[in-house]
């Protein structure tokens, strides 16, 4: 006897409501633990696209002006559910990217303090004020919205980089478009009731599904001011090519490769204790996931055998196990793609210290998976130095000394994250002072910043001026109006004169 499984069907969110669309294309979603589709994604038209905007369009024009207390009353009530509603959230990341629940519920609360940065939008707005400039002439400044801004966010954060944009995008009186990846679009449908739970107009938060064809669409629609992206780099470049040749802002993250630099005088258990959780947690899928260790001198043999000790050690489940550390990777391809590349290091002369090719789950043999894999004896020419890799994967570069180190890093396209463990303040100083790189940890592996300062990197990591979040989110959503006032009284002359003012 034969059973049918009725898959779930997952819509957009547009104008205040669920709906189907228009559009007739679907796509399946996976479980990557156990490599079964669980539901169909239906994917948005020209005409959901054109539908989405003009709904997000109306709703700026009345948002942008409410009052500053109805926007901060009502962040703080989509705060207040986000909190209340993480296992729910953290069930469906789970779900649909595979990271263990402890790894998703950790997301959401980088996401809810970014929500909490923005319900202080009142402060964060105010202008500036110039008495008397010039003789009975004032000049105050203040910045207003931009109008509809979109967002296009990646598998590997499918709640934390949406609420890295919305809140701070809502909250400066903006309407945000927020289009999903499709690997986990279902946390996103969430947020979006919670937006609407919380007393948002329609229209000023909707999420849109679709592939390259919702992307062209919004980055080149004339009725959106501004693109939020996180994703690949190649990818990022063509959205920032694209948006800013059609007149529009854009700030685009693009991709790392991540070094953190391993002093001989460091304490190594701690260093190799954050190495492994840094390369291996949420599977290496995040972009600032650790994926060089630079050992320096007579470090090397004793960190590399200490992160394998750590690697050999990780328990790699589905993630809803309670005692899982990590989950298995995104799709088939990104499986593929990983163990090409570390096959190809291999081939290469490096020598494999943990091999995580063949790994199999008992109970989820067709799940997506690859082990925590350390390779050793990495040369800068091989593919698993050059590329993003992207899953749990750590490869060890040796080097003489720091200056050797700092010029590696240099060296390298990427500019996202990096890291020194060391036991020497003049070490670390001269790291943080000498690396091109946007976001600096010491002795702190994944030195993502919190919500009042602002995540960005540089070099091929960062396309465009601003970074997200923190006060350049702000600057981002917004644009600057200067007012210069005068206001004569009736009996005086009117100062009119051919010359530029000036007392």
């Amino acid at each position: 006897m034969s059973t049918t499984t009725t898959l779930t069907t997952i819509h957009h969110f547009i104008d205040g409501a669920e709906t189907t669309g228009e559009g007739d294309r679907t796509q399946p979603v996976y479980n990557p633990a156990t490599g079964q589709v669980t539901a169909e994604l239906r994917l948005a038209n020209e005409s959901d696209l054109n539908t989405t905007v003009a709904a997000a369009k109306k709703a700026a024009e009345s948002w942008g002006d409410f009052s500053l207390a109805k926007r901060t009353s009502v962040l703080f009530k989509f705060r207040e559910l986000v909190a209340a509603h993480v296992d729910d959230l953290a069930e469906l990341i789970t779900a649909e990217h595979g990271k263990v629940l402890s790894d998703a519920k950790g997301e959401i609360g980088r996401g809810l303090e970014v929500i909490e940065y923005a319900c202080g939008i009142p402060t964060l707005l105010k202008g500036d004020y110039s008495d008397q400039v010039s003789t009975g002439i004032d000049v105050f400044s203040f910045r207003e919205p931009l109008g509809v801004v979109a967002g296009i966010t990646p598998f590997n954060f499918p709640v934390m980089v949406p609420l890295w944009m919305a809140p701070m995008a809502i909250a400066t009186g903006n309407a945000f478009i927020l289009k999903p990846s499709e690997r986990d679009p279902s946390a996103s449908m969430l947020l979006a009731k919670l937006w609407k739970q919380a007393g948002l107009p329609d229209g000023v938060f909707q999420v849109l599904h679709g592939g390259k064809e919702t992307v062209d669409g919004l980055l080149t629609h004339p009725d959106v001011d501004g693109i939020s992206f996180v994703g690949s780099t190649p990818i990022a470049q063509y959205v920032h090519e694209t948006a800013t040749k059609h007149g529009k802002r854009v700030q685009a993250l693009g991709g790392a490769k991540n070094h953190a630099i391993v002093m001989p005088d460091a304490d190594l258990d701690n260093a190799a204790d954050h190495l492994a959780a840094a390369a291996f947690g949420s599977a290496g899928e995040r972009c600032m996931a650790i994926s060089v260790a630079v050992a320096v001198g007579d470090a090397a043999d004793l960190i590399v055998e200490k992160v394998q000790e750590r690697a050999l050690a990780v328990k790699v489940n589905n993630g809803t196990e309670p005692d899982a550390e990590m989950g298995p990777v995104i799709t088939p391809a990104s499986k593929e793609r990983i163990v090409k590349i570390v096959t190809e290091a291999e081939t290469a002369g490096a020598a494999m210290v943990v091999d995580g090719r063949d790994l199999v789950v008992p109970g989820h043999e067709e799940g997506f998976w690859v082990g925590p894999t350390v390779i050793d004896q990495v040369t800068t020419e091989m593919t698993a130095y050059t590329e993003e890799i992207f899953g749990p994967v750590l490869v060890v570069v040796r080097v003489a000394d720091l200056d050797e180190g700092i010029k590696l890093i240099n060296s390298n396209p990427y500019g996202n994250g990096t890291a020194i463990f060391t036991s020497s303040g003049a070490n670390a100083r001269k790291f943080q002072r000498s690396v091109t790189v946007g976001m600096v940890g010491v002795n702190v592996p994944l030195p993502v910043p919190v919500a009042y300062h602002s995540f960005g990197g540089w070099k091929n990591s960062l396309f465009g001026d601003k970074h997200i979040y923190g006060p350049e989110g702000v600057s981002f959503y917004t644009r600057g109006k200067v007012i210069t006032s005068r206001w004569p009284e009736p009996t005086h002359a009117s100062g009119a004169s051919y010359n530029f003012p000036s007392n």
